[in-house]
């Protein structure tokens, strides 16, 4: 129901009505549709169908007369989505108006439809239309990774089999994928099953056994077909690859390598390399090298590479430790065959004795204000050769402060030598040298690694001595505004620092009302919202002081900034509010001048800079040209003059925005009124907008308030009639309709009178009793009063105050009142005045409501 109300309020020329307009078009449609039918029509066609094709005759299927197609406009509601088909509205064929890819749609479904609906109009009526897509064989069968390929060990076993990657075919039916083939070849058959889901699956079955030294590679062709007409397949190559079985072992070339070294040999030197083949390819034929059988120590001297069966020295040879090393070298393939070669390497004696450093005792960490002096480490150091080959001279090798001391002929001392700092230094390698005298002589290094222990020598420091924060107001509570960060070179409990809040310059409050801190982090939170109107600034003071014992501190000061907020409104000043119903007026000239300044609109942001620039909008007005406004200034000018046709009475909506993101605005309504003077413009000011809509909006509670404004006053008419024959023999007052005052000789006038007129109808209230010949009416005042009372005396004059009788001015209101007051007696001329007198009240009260004049 609500897509056919949507669709036919589309056509419709006026978009905005009324609610009481909306209510009739709401009660049609619900009728018409009460009178609506539905039918199901259905169709089939195949995909890819070029544009234009028909799909069927809709008004022939729908039994539509020749001269009823054009009538009933049959039109496809449109339901957001995508159209497929169009209709001609003078023949009613159905057209196909996209391309209509059936795999697009549905995938692999088997039904695939489209529906939608089709409105009629004289009569409505809303049929549901099914168009079924059928396949066709548009989607020949594809690999999707293409090529295959499988690597064959020759020791594979025939009848082995191997599952080949599935082809896709997004058609369905006998137009899917529906069989493959293999191209012949003497390894190989293909089988070809079914899965569970109805999909065939290819398998290669190993038929003869493979060779690799015959044949190591070689490819198949791969065929899917699938079952359309006429057929279309795919193809993909199966690349085989044979790996080579391991029937050879490794061979060495030689089975006994003997080497002679010298002692000096340096570390890394090549000292021999074995060799052996494999006739085997691929892994088979890798070979790895590893030492068997080899003692700890002849390992700890070489090292042998497993890919190319270098031997090298590892660490310096000692031909006092030993003369002969022996070992077995192995060579294995990647299958696990291996075979073995014995290596024997004989050293030759030299000079090779490097003195020998031994570190005795060591004292790490040491404190960093250590004495000079200070015992550090007690060092051996001797050399297994003798003379002067034997003599050691022991030094440091870079300059630090530390010292070596010789008390023996092998022991020797290290002493600090300087002042230590672990801040600078926290910790030393010490590297001593040991050289004999001998003609090649020979040093040996030791290096001593040193720590230096903390002692709480530094206070925490800050980065700043002062940092800067800004902070937006309406900030969240608990929310975090800054991080201050101290640092402190000390260790663990000397370097652990805590933060803490010292002082403030806000006197007024406490200082953890508002802010706190995290002593481990040194983050600083705010503990409530900051307003910038309130506080633009403040600091605060921050203490780190650390673990140490006794412990150090430092201070730093955090100035914090509020940041300014788009949170204030523009206050508009002038004009100003009024209560809720008042309205505001200006009065303009008609004679005003192009550029005549009419008034200026004043406002203040309390918020500062951009968020606090205000720029002003003409919004609504009555007539648009009419009226410009200064953009920054507020100025509202005439922009031409003021012609006959425009409306005396504008009304002007500003919008004053600031500069905020995002913006804030405030709007004013103004109402100008074009007169000359005062007295001219007093009517239009008391007058009530003539607003179209609002207009039509109470043209519903129109008939309403007629109806019960007539049951009002037959009522009243009935009540005072009976009042009357109950209560004729007791002078008494005729109680009006609505609130009546009494007074002695008095008639006070509605607040729109002006000199001397009364722009609308009003009571006139009397004893029934009184013998009324004149009335006299007192001087004119303008809203002096509300109501009219009744004067209680009889035969006094009644007239206005230019003596003008009171008959005479009703008579202008109603012809032939007169004559009927003279026709009846007193009782009944004065119900007739009240009652003709109530009859303008209600045309006014109409015309007030409903917003005009009704007379």
């Amino acid at each position: 129901m609500k897509q056919i109300l949507s669709m036919s309020g589309m056509g419709s020329r006026h978009r905005y009505k009324s609610r009481s307009l909306q209510r009739q078009v709401l009660l049609l449609f619900f009728s018409l549709f009460s009178l609506a039918t539905s039918e199901n029509i259905q169709y089939s066609i195949p995909e890819e169908m070029e544009k234009g094709s028909i799909v069927g005759n809709l008004a022939k299927d729908l039994r539509l007369k020749t001269g009823e197609i054009v009538k009933s406009n049959l039109h496809i509601l449109s339901m957001g989505e995508k159209q497929y088909f169009t209709i001609n509205t003078e023949n009613g064929n159905l057209y196909i108006s996209d391309r209509i890819d059936r795999e697009d749609m549905c995938g692999e479904a088997k039904f695939c439809a489209i529906s939608f609906e089709v409105m009629a109009e004289n009569p409505m009526n809303i049929f549901h239309i099914t168009v079924e897509i059928q396949d066709i064989n548009d989607n020949a069968p594809h690999f999707v990774d293409g090529d295959i390929k499988l690597q064959i060990s020759e020791s594979t076993l025939p009848g082995t089999t191997y599952i080949l990657e599935q082809a896709e075919d997004p058609d369905i039916g006998i137009n899917a994928l529906q069989n493959y083939h293999l191209n012949n070849n003497k390894y190989f058959i293909l089988e070809v099953g079914e899965r569970d889901y109805g999909k065939k699956l290819a398998k290669l079955i190993l038929n003869k056994q493979l060779d690799h030294e015959s044949e190591s590679s070689f490819h198949l062709v791969l065929m899917a077909v699938d079952g359309g007409d006429p057929l279309k397949t795919g193809t993909t190559k199966i690349w085989i690859t044979v790996i080579d079985a391991n029937d050879n072992p490794p061979v060495f070339t030689q089975e006994l390598y003997m080497v002679t070294l010298r002692e000096n040999t340096p570390s890394g030197s090549l000292v021999a390399q074995v060799k052996a083949t494999d006739r085997d390819a691929g892994s088979y034929g890798q070979i790895n090298y590893s030492f068997r059988n080899i003692p700890e120590r002849a390992r700890q001297k070489f090292i042998l590479n497993s890919q190319d069966g270098k031997i090298r020295v590892k660490e310096a040879l000692d031909f006092e430790e030993t003369e002969k090393y022996a070992m077995t070298v192995e060579a294995r393939d990647g299958g696990g065959l291996a075979a073995y070669s014995n290596v024997e390497i004989t050293l030759l004696d030299d000079n090779d004795n490097a003195p020998e450093v031994i570190l005795a005792s060591l004292s790490s960490p040491i404190p960093e204000d250590s004495a000079l002096g200070t015992l550090v480490a007690l060092i051996n150091i001797k050399d297994r050769d003798s003379g002067d080959n034997g003599e050691i001279t022991c030094y440091l090798k870079d300059i630090l402060p530390f010292k070596v001391v010789s008390t023996s002929s092998n022991l020797y001392k290290l002493l600090t030598d300087g002042p230590l700092d672990r801040e600078r230094t926290p910790e030393y390698n010490i590297t001593i040298t040991a050289t004999d005298k001998g003609t090649l002589p020979l040093s040996t290094e030791k290096t001593i690694f040193l720590k230096i222990s903390d002692i709480n020598d530094n206070s925490p420091a800050f980065e700043k001595s002062s940092y800067t924060a800004f902070v937006p107001e309406n900030n969240p509570s608990s929310s975090s505004i800054f991080q201050v960060r101290a640092s402190d070179p000390d260790l663990e409990r000397n370097g652990q620092i805590t933060y803490s809040l010292l002082r403030s310059n806000i006197q007024e409050l406490p200082l953890l009302s508002y802010l706190s801190i995290n002593s481990e982090s040194g983050t600083i939170y705010a503990q409530r919202s900051f307003d910038y109107e309130q506080c633009q600034e403040f600091q605060v003071e921050v203490r780190a002081q650390d673990g140490g014992s006794p412990p150090l501190s430092s201070t730093a000061t955090v100035k914090v900034f509020i940041l300014d907020q788009n949170d204030k409104s523009p206050q508009i000043l002038y004009p100003s509010q009024g209560v809720e119903g008042s309205a505001l007026f200006e009065m303009v000239p008609r004679s005003a001048e192009e550029g005549y300044l009419v008034t200026k609109v004043v406002a203040v942001d309390a918020d500062s800079g951009h968020n606090a620039w205000l720029s002003y909008h003409l919004v609504q007005a009555t007539e648009p040209g009419l009226f410009t406004i200064g953009a920054h200034n507020g100025e509202i000018r005439t922009s031409r003059t003021f012609l006959e046709r425009d409306a005396l009475k504008q009304r002007l909506v500003i919008l004053v925005k600031d500069n905020g993101q995002p913006p804030l605005s405030s709007t004013v309504s103004l109402n100008l009124v074009f007169a000359e003077t005062f007295q001219e413009a007093l009517p239009e000011i008391n007058s009530q907008p003539r607003d179209p809509e609002y207009q039509l909006d109470l043209q519903f509670y129109l008939v309403l308030a007629l109806a019960l404004i007539s049951f009002l006053f037959l009522l009243t008419v009935i009540l005072a009639i009976l009042t009357r024959l109950r209560k004729s023999g007791s002078p008494k007052f005729l109680e009006c309709f609505g609130p009546v005052a009494h007074s002695n000789n008095a008639v006070i006038f509605p607040p729109n009178y002006e000199e001397g007129t009364l722009p609308y109808s009003y009571q006139l209230c009397l004893s029934s009793e009184s013998r009324i010949q004149e009335f006299t009416f007192p001087a004119p005042s303008v809203q002096t009063a509300e109501n009219i009372y009744c004067n209680q005396k009889s035969n006094v004059p009644l007239t206005t105050g230019e003596g003008n009788n009171l008959i005479t001015e009703m008579d202008k209101c109603d012809g032939g009142f007169k004559t009927e007051l003279d026709s009846m007696d007193q009782t009944a001329t004065i119900e007739i005045i009240c009652f003709k007198a109530i009859e303008p009240l209600v045309i006014s009260f109409l015309s007030f409501s409903c917003g005009q004049n009704l007379r």
